[in-house]
């Protein structure tokens, strides 16, 4: 019974190993020359000069949401186009209803000017 579990644990054990042996490496042979540079706190190129809870510029959350509209797009297109011919009419009629909320969504960050880069 326990032979058949043994590629397993081989499997386990070469798993950790690979993950492990690399860590270990470079933390036994990386040089250490902290300076003031390396240890000063990093947040987007500058120090943190404000408060965390400040508002951010709606253009963040229109970029997100163009994002979200082409990701969405692109993972539901590839499948459908796969089964098209199996699901007939009805597919594409579903497909055409989603690819029309997207298109609102679309137009609504067109119109608020996400698309226009400064």
């Amino acid at each position: 019974m326990i032979e058949s579990y043994l590629p397993v644990l081989v499997f386990i054990v070469m798993a950790m190993g690979i993950g492990i042996v690399p860590l270990a490496a470079g933390f036994v042979l990386a040089p250490r020359r902290p300076d003031h540079d390396k240890l000063t706190p990093y947040e987007c190129g500058f120090e943190a000069f404000e408060d965390s809870r400040m508002q951010f510029d709606v253009r963040y959350y229109l970029v997100a949401i163009l994002f979200i509209i082409f990701d969405l797009e692109i993972a539901f297109l590839f499948p459908w186009a796969i089964v098209l011919d199996d699901i007939g009419l009805f597919g594409f009629g579903a497909m055409g209803v989603f690819i029309g909320v997207l298109l609102v969504g679309f137009l609504y960050e067109w119109k608020k000017g996400a698309l226009e880069w400064e």
